[in-house]
């Protein structure tokens, strides 16, 4: 599975992406993030907002979507403009 950080979530994790293997318990991108936020810091505060959008495979998808080992989930934070 490949998992990718962007904009300032990136910069906020000084991460950009990960490969995992093994991830037979991972079923919704909601299991990567809770994986993620028992790293500690700087993990937890940034994606314990729930004002996190996710997509799979390049498509906007929701926290609870279905996640296969071989798919791309990539996170970002929501985008604002005027």
């Amino acid at each position: 599975m490949k998992i990718l950080f962007f904009a300032s979530l990136r910069e906020r994790l000084n991460c950009d992406q990960e490969e995992w293997t093994g991830t037979s318990d991972i079923t919704s991108p909601q299991d990567i993030i809770n994986r993620l936020i028992e790293r500690g810091a700087p993990w937890d505060a940034a994606l314990k907002s729930g004002k996190l959008l996710v997509s799979i495979n390049q498509e906007m998808a929701h926290l609870s979507s279905d996640v296969n080992a071989d798919d791309e989930v990539a996170f970002f934070p929501p985008v604002t403009g005027g």
